[in-house]
């Protein structure tokens, strides 16, 4: 009996860790960034949690050893809020509009001039949500999105 019982004990001990790991990834969902931060293109990613909240990294296509961290909690009926500090110090608080589960637009107030951004978009359905530099466009240079003239 003490054998099938600790037999048992490993036996769920092994499927525990794998569920855990698996689980962790259905309930989260990353998602590609795509932001105008005072007239300069900034991407990369933000990953929402099903209880709301989530974290965002992005960083300067212009100077990549820019990069700005933060959070965010949304609801479906609400939209979302959150806030980022980035590497230099510059701040930021914003808003989001959720357009689905894995899509959404916001806009925000950043220390060093505008803020505008999508998520879950392709480029060219993103930049509908931006406030693009007059006279620029976004571009996909093989991998990397830039702003070019129009």
């Amino acid at each position: 009996m003490r054998k099938t019982l600790t037999a048992l004990v490993a036996v769920c001990i092994g499927l525990a860790g794998p569920a855990t790991q698996a689980n962790a990834g259905l309930f989260s969902a990353t998602r590609e960034v795509i932001a105008m931060l005072a007239g300069e293109l900034f991407v990369g990613e933000a990953e929402g949690h099903l209880d709301g909240s989530g974290t965002l990294a992005i960083h300067s296509q212009v100077n990549p050893g820019l990069s700005c961290r933060g959070k965010f909690s949304s609801s479906a009926e609400l939209g979302g809020l959150g806030t980022f500090l980035c590497s230099d110090g510059a701040t930021a608080t914003f808003h989001f509009q959720r357009l689905g589960l894995f899509r959404g637009f916001g806009a925000g107030s950043f220390s060093r001039g505008g803020l505008s951004f999508a998520y879950g978009f392709t480029a060219d359905e993103a930049a509908a949500y931006l406030k693009l530099p007059e006279g620029k466009k976004l571009s996909r240079n093989g991998i990397e999105l830039t702003l070019v003239d129009l």
